[in-house]
């Protein structure tokens, strides 16, 4: 039972030995305990716990601390620092005990080890003192809790007691970066005996060199442990940026190391004053310039607010501008105007610049006439006019001009573009099309501003529309053929015509290493030169004609000599003809080939690298050979192939043919299964021929024993098999299958034989034909034919019984199975 409970309770039910670990206890909790004995005559007396026993984990002395450390030496003293251990032992460490070793000069132990501290040492630091100078010590520290202490930790040493001077050294990380109203901590960690002299420093990132110290207040503190330097500053502001110089000085020397911190936040306001670029009734253009202080972050926008001068409340405008410059739309002509404007960065919206009062009024009038228009670039229907901008620009802008045409024998002026023409930085030019050959044109353009449109400058000079004449540019010429004595020549026309319609051509030729050209002046752009002397060389050009006159030669590249020329034989197909060719079967099988070749080749035809069928004809023209097949079969597909010989070589095209057909027979036989009253199941082949497409469906067709009409089965099959449903018990029925692909339903198989629908096992029909064949005076033989329905399972057995006339009961007479 607990300490606090009066019931006892049964902890096991049988136990045999005079030990048992009680299970199921809360840890914490304090209880009693009690045993009794019990033989064939009941339960004695108990025996109970004097003492309480709390339930909790076994309680050990705890490990050693870890982590022993010397710290600052000085002739009489040693600071050691530790950690705690580990495993406390199950029980918490209370304190700790550190012991001292001393050794002579000859390396003997010259003392004991003996307890330092007079009073428990509760934290993990304890400096020795009363220490011999000079003398030599080990050091050590037990922790100890409830249980004990522990095993020393691991010792120091030998150490000699004596004064320690180091000069002084900084670890302080290079930079840090914080959001505005953060609390900073920089901390250094210093090194140095004796501990040196902090001081810190801060220069602006801009004037790295014009360090002042920190002045500490209730913002910025010092804050100095045993080898730390903390600056904290809290809440810190956008000024706190800079590069912040801690300087440690001690007897042995100076140590500097420096930090820079960067404080983000919202920027600074603009850099005024704003200015007025433009002002008019209805808007105003302003500019400034961006705030000093982005706020250690890039400026994404501007903030942009207005008021009328007489009012207190502001207006928002805009949060859009990304540029400082900015048209506020929307003002009413004649009212005072005060803008302000903010920057934003992504830490939110800096401080506002104000604008002095500005009226919303026109502060200029329309422009001035630009100067006369000078035209170019002049064709038969177009003509480019150029002009610059008026000296004067009415105190606004320009942002277009119109342009103005007339005809010199008219008096009416008719503008150009239906939207102003935009200014350009080196004066404007517009295109102008649209114009009537052999027409006389002057241009005019008005200046456009804020105020309106200004007054026309002077006409331009009269100008002609009319194309520049010059002589065409050459023809590209090709030698197409060649024999012993003639050369077939064509060209293409000239790229350029000089601006004047090509009217002939001037074909050239010479014998090689003759000077004359001899010339011949023809009107279309192909040519048979005749007449050339065999086993020469000669050389070609052409030239264009228009009305300018006559351009420059374009050549042939090549030397031609003349001779029979031998072209080897090529073969291209129809360009309704492909490689591989589909028909259906009744349909036309029509290769058409183009044969070229010198001399012209020979062609054959074959299919299969076999004689064609007696149904292939074969139509020849000069220049192709075609193979047709009227009303194609299955049997007509196959590899075709065309060969054209000459002495220039051969080649042979291919062309496959795929003549589709609907699908063969099904396969045989045809198989009933899976019979039942109302249902069978057929099973066939797949046809050997189908037809050269896919089987896509299997249709099957059903007739009763008794009819002559076949009926649809209403269903789509794919497979080689299908149940037949809906069939009518008793009844014999004949089946028919055919397949079908994407060009129709071939030929149907019927069943041979009716198929009775029953249940595939029941007792079988009665015999037929019972007769008597034989009688004696005690035998009678007996005959019979089975039944015609054997109740879908083989008959295993007849049984044969009789019964005297007047008597109602049959009795068996075999008594062994009979077959």
């Amino acid at each position: 039972r607990n300490i606090d409970g009066k019931a006892w309770t049964k902890v096991n039910p049988n136990c045999g030995s005079t030990s048992f670990v009680v299970p199921d206890l809360i840890t914490g909790q304090e209880y009693f305990f009690r045993v009794r004995a019990e033989n064939r005559f009941g339960v004695g007396p108990p025996a109970e716990t004097i003492q309480r026993t709390t339930a909790r984990d076994p309680i050990h002395p705890p490990d050693p601390p870890i982590k022993l450390r010397i710290g600052l030496v000085t002739k009489n003293t040693v600071s050691l620092t530790w950690k705690p251990p580990k495993n406390d032992g199950g029980a918490p460490v209370t304190h700790y005990n550190v012991e001292c070793l001393r050794w002579d000069r000859t390396g003997e132990v010259k003392e004991s080890w003996k307890q330092c501290n007079r009073r428990d040492v509760e934290e993990t630091k304890f400096t020795v003192e009363d220490l011999v100078e000079g003398g030599e010590y080990e050091f050590r520290v037990k922790a100890v809790n409830i249980a004990g202490p522990s095993r020393p930790s691991a010792t120091v040493g030998p150490l000699v007691v004596k004064d320690q001077t180091c000069p002084p050294s900084i670890e302080l990380k290079e930079f840090m970066e914080v959001e505005e109203g953060t609390d900073v901590k920089i901390v250094a960690k210093i090194k140095g005996v004796p501990f040196p002299t902090l001081t810190w420093l801060k220069a602006s990132p801009k004037k790295p060199d014009d360090k002042s110290p920190v002045v500490y207040d209730q913002h910025v503190n010092k804050i100095v442990g045993e080898d730390t330097c903390t600056l904290l500053i809290q809440q810190s502001r956008r000024n706190d940026t800079g590069l912040y110089t801690i300087t440690a000085v001690n007897n042995l020397g100076t140590a500097s190391k420096e930090m820079r911190l960067n404080v983000l936040g919202r920027p600074g306001p603009p850099v005024g004053p704003i200015k007025f670029e433009s002002i008019l009734a209805d808007k105003m253009t302003i500019s400034w310039l961006p705030p000093l202080d982005d706020g250690g972050s890039k400026i994404t926008n501007y903030v942009i607010e207005k008021k009328e001068a007489n009012r207190k409340t502001w207006v928002p405008v805009t949060n859009e501008p990304k540029e400082c410059i900015f048209t506020v739309p929307k003002l009413m002509e004649g009212h005072e105007y005060v803008f302000r404007i903010m920057a934003q960065n992504k830490y939110g919206i800096g401080e506002p610049l104000d604008s002095e009062p500005e009226t919303a009024r026109n502060l200029f009038t329309v422009p001035g006439p630009p100067d006369k228009p000078t035209v170019s670039s002049i064709t038969r229907d177009s003509m480019t006019v150029n002009w610059e901008e008026p000296e004067y620009d009415g105190g606004s802008p320009i942002t277009g001009y119109w342009l103005e045409r007339k005809e010199t024998t008219g008096k009416r002026w008719t503008r150009v573009n239906r939207d102003p023409i935009k200014p350009m930085t080196l004066g404007v030019s517009y295109r102008v099309t649209g114009l009537i050959e052999g027409s006389e044109y002057q241009f005019r353009v008005s200046a456009i501003n804020a105020a309106g449109v200004g007054p026309p400058s002077m006409p331009s000079d009269p100008a002609l529309a009319r194309d520049p004449i010059a002589p065409p540019g050459p023809p590209v010429p090709k030698v197409t053929d060649w024999t012993k004595s003639s050369v077939d020549l064509e060209w293409t026309p000239p790229i350029k015509d000089g601006g004047s319609r090509v009217t002939g051509y001037i074909v050239e030729f010479k014998e090689e290493g003759e000077e004359e050209w001899e010339r011949v002046e023809i009107r279309g752009t192909k040519f048979v030169v005749t007449g050339l002397k065999e086993g020469c060389f000669y050389k070609f050009r052409v030239r264009a004609v228009n009305a300018a006159g006559i351009g420059e030669p374009g050549e042939v590249t090549d030397i031609i000599e003349m001779k029979d020329r031998i072209v080897a034989p090529d073969i291209n197909l129809d360009a309704s003809v492909r490689d591989r060719i589909v028909v259906h079967a009744g349909g036309v099988i029509r290769i058409i080939a183009y044969v070229s070749g010198k001399p012209p080749p020979t062609v054959t035809w074959s299919r299969d690298e076999r004689v064609l069928p007696e149904e292939a004809k074969i139509e020849e023209t000069a220049i192709s050979s075609s193979l047709v097949i009227r009303n194609c079969k299955r049997s007509h597909q196959g590899l075709y192939t065309l060969l054209a010989k000459n002495d220039g070589g051969e080649r042979k095209k291919t062309i496959i043919v795929d003549v589709l057909d609907v699908p063969g027979p099904v396969g045989m036989p045809l198989l009933t299964e899976n019979l039942t009253n109302d249902s069978c199941k057929l099973s066939w082949f797949t046809p050997e021929d189908d037809g050269g497409s896919p089987i896509t469906n299997y249709i099957i067709e059903k007739r009763e024993s008794d009819h002559r009409a076949w009926t649809p089965v209403t269903y789509t099959v794919t497979r080689q098999n299908a149940t037949i449903q809906g069939l009518v018990q008793g009844k014999a029925y004949f089946f028919r299958i055919a397949a079908e692909n994407i060009i129709g339903m071939g030929p149907f198989t019927e069943t041979t034989k009716e198929i009775l629908i029953r249940d595939p096992i029941t007792v079988p029909d009665r015999p037929e034909d019972l007769e008597v064949k034989a009688v004696t005076k005690n035998s009678v033989t007996l005959t019979w034919n089975p039944p015609k329905y054997n109740g879908g399972s083989d008959i295993t057995m007849y049984v044969l019984e009789s019964r005297l006339i007047g008597k109602d009961k049959f009795h068996k007479v075999t008594k062994e199975k009979m077959l």
